[in-house]
């Protein structure tokens, strides 16, 4: 085993950048190239690889900690195989490939305002000219994903401003405008891949801005000045970086979001780590800060805000440690998006709960029968097949259980989308299974399986927990007799099921031993009403007691 002392590679002429996310622990072991801490520059975000497989011996840094060019990250005990031929090179050899993606922080702007130079010095003062934006330098990195584009023709843009955010492997990337001046023309959208030079926009520049950006490439001291006055203002933010662990709840974790996207949520006072992404990976883009600012400020208008519009008191501060040893654990990111999720859903909709109980004896034995015939197809039939069926069928017989408010108009939907929760090491998420109306029970088995294992995984994509009409909460697996399920919005009802158990049953004349499942049905009140809640409960006890009387 040798050790080898990883420090940050060249960033460029940036220094100070905060440590946003440290990613592993002291006696952690790491592959080659993994990451194991997370900078953000005012224009990129980047990891820090690991030059060789290893063992994490110590870790120097923390998060809201500034390091530059050379600082220590950790010291890694690499494994035999790889230290030899490794470790020499671990600041200037392993780790430059991976930051080069950072590079662009301080060289998008030479980079596409270098051809254009000499025009630029030509131009009279105030004239606008064209520039091509590219793709500047970004390593060894091809067919890098566009994941946003954040301007369109037409939008005024100052220099230094962003156009487009990449993301590679390794880093998150803006490609800043070279100028002041007006959009032309974009030449890409969001899932375009780009190498370097690729044309990312047209600007009409106006020449002083266009001056200044070309001087900006020069290595002295002098030639820089002039940059610096548009160049100084986007560090001065970067002191904000260190605040948005404790956004988050969780200090080390940090919201998915590219640096143009966190600056803006900085400027708004948003606190990212309640915005819900819609873009790859959960990624939160300009479109989401912007329409939770609109949601929020309509709450308020509405009455509907936080707690001050509630009238409710504040959360109670205590010093736990007074009482005794204490731990504290961050929250994963899915428990964080929980939290708030649910305590809305819990305050804003008039929850009322449902009971009842289908005999599921005659179901179960079916069940028993369908996996002994199917068994070496490798399909297990589970209970939660049989229940989406039986959901479908109630949706529609009842349309207001396929349905959500908007406003002052019910909207009822004509598919029917069915989630269910699934308990990960990470925390509850809900997939969802898509047309289950057009699906027998065997295909429905399938897919829930296969949904499942990826949300266990972690592998759950944007798409697959998006278009749920109404979700199913099954706790029989573990147990429990009943309980009172929170609706997820903007759905309007959510069925919780319980373990089943044997109990006599009267049948007139004797009692009989029986399968019972519990049910439990949560509704919003302002959409379905007791008497229909109980209709329903009763359909979907008759329809689960016997499967025939789903063709009905």
């Amino acid at each position: 085993m040798r050790t080898i002392e990883v420090k940050v590679p060249n960033i460029g002429d940036y220094k100070d950048v905060p440590v946003i996310d440290v990613l592993v622990k002291p006696g952690e072991q790491v592959d080659a190239d993994a990451p194991l801490v997370t900078l953000e520059s005012d224009k990129a975000t980047l990891d820090v690889p690991a030059p060789a497989a290893g063992t994490i011996r110590e870790v120097k840094v923390k998060v809201g900690d500034r390091v530059s060019e050379g600082s220590l990250v950790v010291t890694l005990e690499a494994s035999d195989g790889q230290a030899k031929a490794e470790a020499p090179a671990a600041p200037a050899q392993a780790a430059p490939p991976k930051p080069a993606a950072a590079a662009p922080a301080p060289a998008p702007s030479p980079a596409p305002a270098a051809p254009s130079a000499p025009p630029a010095a030509a131009s009279p003062a105030g004239a606008p000219r064209t520039v091509e934006v590219k793709v500047p330098n970004i390593g060894d990195f091809k067919d890098v994903p566009v994941i946003e584009v954040l301007v369109k023709p037409g939008d005024r843009v100052e220099a230094d401003a962003p156009l487009a955010t990449l993301e590679s492997e390794k880093a998150t990337l803006d490609v800043p405008a070279p100028a002041a001046g007006t959009i032309r023309e974009v030449a890409l959208k969001a899932g375009d891949k780009v190498s370097e030079g690729s044309l990312v926009a047209i600007l009409d520049a106006v020449a002083p801005a266009a001056a200044t950006t070309a001087a900006a490439p020069a290595p002295s001291q002098p030639a820089a000045a002039p940059a610096a006055k548009a160049a100084a203002p986007p560090p001065a933010p970067s002191p904000a970086a260190p605040p948005v662990a404790p956004e988050t709840g969780a200090q080390g974790q940090v919201p998915h979001a590219s640096p143009s996207v966190r600056k803006l949520a900085r400027e708004l006072g948003v606190n990212l780590g309640r915005v819900e992404g819609s873009g790859p990976r959960g990624r939160i883009l300009q479109d989401d800060v912007q329409k939770f600012v609109k949601a929020s400020l309509a709450r308020l208008e509405s009455g509907g805000g936080g707690g001050g519009a509630l009238d409710l008191a504040p959360w109670p501060k205590v010093d736990f440690t007074r009482f005794g040893p204490v731990e504290r654990q961050p929250l994963s990111r899915i428990r964080k998006l929980s939290r708030t999720n649910l305590a809305r859903n819990w305050v804003m909709i008039p929850h009322v709960t449902q009971f009842d109980e289908a005999d599921i004896t005659e179901l179960e034995r079916f069940r028993v029968e369908l996996n002994r015939e199917h068994e070496k197809q490798g399909v297990k039939v589970t209970l939660l097949a049989f229940l989406v069926k039986a959901c479908v069928a109630a949706m529609r017989r009842f349309p207001e259980l396929n349905a959500s408010l908007d406003g002052d108009e019910l909207v009822l939907k004509r598919y029917f989308h069915v989630g269910f929760a699934a308990d990960t090491p990470q925390g509850l998420v809900v997939p969802v299974l898509k047309d289950a109306d057009q699906k027998g029970v065997l295909q429905l088995a399938k897919e829930l399986g296969e949904l499942a294992a990826k949300a266990r995984d972690g592998k759950l994509s944007p798409a697959d927990v998006q278009g749920g009409c109404f979700s199913i909460s099954s706790l029989g697996g573990i147990g429990g007799t009943a309980f009172t399920p929170i609706i997820n919005a903007p759905e309007v009802a959510i069925l919780g099921v319980s373990r089943s158990a044997m109990r006599p049953v009267w049948d007139g004349t004797q009692f009989q031993p029986r399968l019972m499942l519990p049910l439990s049905l949560s509704y919003d009140h302002r959409v379905i009403d007791g008497a229909l809640a109980a209709r329903i409960t009763t359909y979907l006890a008759q329809l689960l007691g016997d499967m025939r009387r789903i063709v009905l």
